[in-house]
C-alpha cells in the first residue's frame, strides 16, 4: 500500500492506493488498483472510480479522456490489458528483440554476436547441431553426456544481450524468459498444452538438447516486476496448471541455452511474418 498526495484534498497525503488481483484464485490474475482516503474525503473504490472524479466524466466520454490523456491509442485497436496482448506486444517484432549468441564450449563466456529468435529458429531445426544432437542422445552414461554437451553445444542467453555470460554483465533485457522443463515423462502433452496456454504467447517452444526436456521461451513484463519474481510466479503456475517444475536456474536473468537439433521447432508466426 503507498499513501499518496491527495489531488482532490490539495495534495494533503491521506490517499491510500494498492493493487489487488481481479481473479483471487488466479496465479498471474491481472490487478487492479484500489484506493480509500484516510479521512474519507472520496468514497474508497477502484482506479475508474477516481478517474470519474478527476476527468468529471463516466462511462463513453470518461474512456475518451482517458484514451486521450494517457495516449494509450485505442483507437488503433491496441489494448494493454489483455493478458496475452500485453506480452506479445513486448515481442511481437523479431528486428528488435535480440540476445546474445555463445560459441562451445559452455566455459567461453565471451558472446560471438546478437540474434533474434527467428534467428534462433533457423538454427535449431537446420542441419547446424544435427550431428552434435544424434550423438548427445545416443549415450547412456549421464556424466559423458553432460561433458559433451558443455563442450560441443552453441548456446544463448535467451533475457538479453551481456558483454559476458554474468547477471552483471546484462546489456539490455530482452523481454523474454526462457522456462526450461527436464525429464519430462508426456512431452508430447506438455508441449501441446503449453501452445495453448491461455496467458502465455509462445514466443519459440522445442525439445532439450537430450530429447527428454522442452524449453519454453515467453515474453514477461518487466514493468510488472523484475526477473526473477517474474520466474517464480511463472514456475508457481506452471507446478499449478501442468504438474512440472521448470529448473530453478531459469531465474538467473543470464541463464544459458544450449541450442539442439529439433526440426519440430515452434516459432511464433508473427515473428516470421515481422522478420520478412
Amino acid at each position: 500500500m503507498r499513501h499518496l498526495p491527495q489531488p482532490l484534498r490539495r495534495g494533503a497525503t491521506t490517499l491510500h492506493i494498492w493493487h489487488e488481483k481481479i481473479y483471487p484464485d488466479q496465479k498471474l490474475s491481472p490487478e487492479i488498483a484500489r484506493h480509500k482516503d484516510q479521512f474519507d474525503a472520496i468514497s474508497p473504490g477502484d482506479c475508474f472510480d477516481f478517474a470519474q472524479l478527476y476527468w468529471k466524466k463516466v462511462g463513453q466520454e470518461l474512456l475518451i479522456a482517458i484514451n486521450e490523456d494517457l495516449h494509450l491509442h485505442l483507437e488503433d485497436g491496441y489494448c494493454p490489458y489483455g493478458p496475452k496482448d500485453i506480452q506479445t506486444a513486448v515481442a511481437h517484432d523479431a528486428k528488435l528483440v535480440r540476445f546474445s549468441f555463445f560459441k562451445a564450449p559452455i566455459t567461453n563466456t565471451i558472446p560471438h554476436k546478437a540474434i533474434t529468435l527467428v534467428d534462433a529458429y533457423n538454427y535449431i531445426r537446420g542441419d547446424y547441431a544435427r550431428k552434435e544432437t544424434a550423438e548427445l542422445r545416443s549415450f547412456t552414461d549421464i556424466k559423458r553426456a553432460r561433458l559433451y554437451k558443455r563442450t560441443h553445444f552453441h548456446y544463448c542467453t535467451f533475457s538479453g544481450t551481456f558483454s559476458s555470460r554474468a547477471d552483471s554483465a546484462l546489456i539490455e533485457h530482452s523481454g523474454l524468459l526462457c522456462v526450461d522443463f527436464d525429464h519430462i515423462r508426456e512431452w508430447q502433452a506438455l508441449h501441446d498444452a503449453l501452445l495453448s496456454d491461455e496467458y502465455f504467447a509462445t514466443q519459440l517452444l522445442f525439445r532439450s538438447p537430450s530429447g527428454d526436456g522442452i524449453k519454453w521461451i515467453i515474453p514477461i513484463n518487466l514493468a510488472e516486476m523484475p526477473h526473477e519474481d517474474y520466474f517464480y510466479a511463472v514456475s508457481a503456475y506452471c507446478q499449478a496448471t501442468y504438474g512440472y517444475e521448470p529448473d530453478k536456474n531459469c531465474k538467473d536473468v543470464s541463464r544459458a541455452c544450449f541450442l539442439p537439433f529439433d526440426p519440430d521447432v515452434y516459432i511464433n508466426p508473427e515473428l516470421l511474418l515481422s522478420h520478412e
